[in-house]
């Protein structure tokens, strides 16, 4: 399994349960050195995160565990936006996150 900390619409079960056809498991996690933005896609507003320029910044998440297969889906989901990539979260997991392309 992978982990893949998410900050918007992934976290509701919802969303998960269409993409996914599951809820996944998850625990609580943070990600510094990122601020949470906003982008237009389709006139619709979606979370993104992007770099910052302030080392104090940081964004809290959920970490799902998620399966190669899923992380696949999750990407077309995401879209041509968003750009996956690893990271260490602040509780030294690695995990996959999606950012601004």
């Amino acid at each position: 399994m992978e982990n893949l900390f998410v900050y918007g619409l992934l976290k509701k079960p919802e969303i998960q349960k269409k993409i996914l056809e599951r809820v996944a498991e998850f625990s609580e996690d943070s990600i510094k050195g990122y601020k949470l933005s906003q982008i237009n896609i389709e006139n619709e507003i979606f979370p993104i995160l992007i770099n910052s320029k302030n080392p104090r910044d940081f964004v809290f998440g959920l970490v799902l565990e998620v399966s190669e297969e899923e992380l696949k889906k999750i990407d077309k989901y995401e879209g041509d936006d968003y750009k996956r990539k690893k990271v260490i979260l602040n509780s030294g997991r690695e995990s996959w996150v999606y950012v601004k392309a």
